[in-house]
């Protein structure tokens, strides 16, 4: 088949919609599908037999001038953490049309389905990302406690909760921090620089290519995430597939990826409670192989077979 994905943003990007693109279309090739990436589809440029469209807002245009070209070709619609928890709780009518339009609904996590309206829920696929533990990875320090942050330094990630959580320790912690991402303002630069300059426990190591962060990952006692709002956070699969447990924030879309009784969840912008569970983490050896045991038997659900195995199953089912 022939299938094009549009996504948002430019596919080289390093932001999550593109690299989600990027790995959907090297699977639906390895499938063997014709696959093209294009930032919108435009009536008469590119015909296809499969239209994925990422982000049911910002991939409206393209949603609705590819169904009014053909109201009976499959057109799936993939909803990013703003679709699910931003735009349809707000009413967004592009939104909302684009699930309408849809003919089938890809969530990333299986706490997705709440969110939308009963209607469009049995279009909906779950979908969960893999990823692909390094070959060579890093063995922990023993000289300190290594913890890291992958995000990019952005207001919806809460990108330095966790550097705020480290100033909380006592003297006695070895827990050092390393946060790798790009920082996408001047405005939060000059955070990150500050912070390194005033918290010696903090490291902002900039933007790193992906196999350097996942080395950083794979070496690292834990992972945080601060995020505010994840339609499902790829790094969450980076972390399970590593063996690496996560400390992240109670939201919809993180519980969706890890349940809801995983025990590393600290309620959003609250650096006094993920303080308290890092120093847990440090101190009582129980619970952080408690974390590494949940999280190991996690590992099957975002295993590259596993994606490539629901890619199969969705595309047989629209009987093109």
């Amino acid at each position: 088949m022939k299938i094009i994905i549009v996504t948002p943003q430019p596919p080289g990007s390093t932001l999550g919609n593109a690299i989600t693109a990027n790995r959907w279309a090297a699977i639906l090739r390895g499938l063997g599908h014709d696959v093209v990436l294009a930032m919108r589809w435009v009536p008469g440029n590119e015909k296809c037999d499969v239209l994925v469209a990422l982000h049911a807002r910002r991939s409206y245009a393209s949603i609705q001038q590819f169904r009014q070209s053909d109201p009976v070709r499959p057109l799936i619609v993939a909803l990013t953490g703003t679709d699910l928890y931003g735009d349809l709780p707000a009413g967004d009518l592009e939104a909302l049309q684009s699930l309408e339009l849809a003919t089938r609904i890809i969530v990333l996590q299986e706490s997705a389905c709440e969110e939308l309206p009963e209607k469009v829920r049995p279009k909906v696929a779950v979908i969960y990302q893999s990823a692909v533990a390094p070959s060579n990875p890093r063995q922990p320090r023993e000289d300190c406690f290594e913890v890291c942050v992958l995000s990019h330094l952005r207001d919806v990630k809460d990108p330095l909760r966790a550097a705020l959580a480290v100033r909380q320790l006592d003297s006695a912690s070895r827990v050092r921090l390393l946060h790798a991402g790009r920082a996408l303002s001047s405005d939060w630069e000059e955070k990150a620089r500050e912070e390194e300059r005033i918290n010696p426990r903090y490291v902002w190591l900039g933007d790193q290519p992906h196999d350097e962060a996942m080395q950083l990952l794979s070496g690292s006692r834990l992972l945080v995430l601060s995020s505010l709002m994840e339609g499902g956070a790829s790094v969450i699969a980076e972390a399970v597939v590593s063996g690496v447990p996560v400390l992240c924030s109670k939201i919809p879309g993180n519980i969706g990826m890890l349940g809801r009784d995983y025990r590393g969840y600290f309620p959003p912008r609250s650096h006094a409670d993920l303080g308290a569970l890092l120093r847990l983490a440090e101190m009582e050896q129980r619970f952080l192989e408690a974390l590494r045991q949940r999280v190991l038997a996690l590992q099957p659900r975002f295993a590259p077979e596993a994606e490539r195995a629901s890619w199969s199953q969705l595309l047989s089912n629209l009987r093109i």
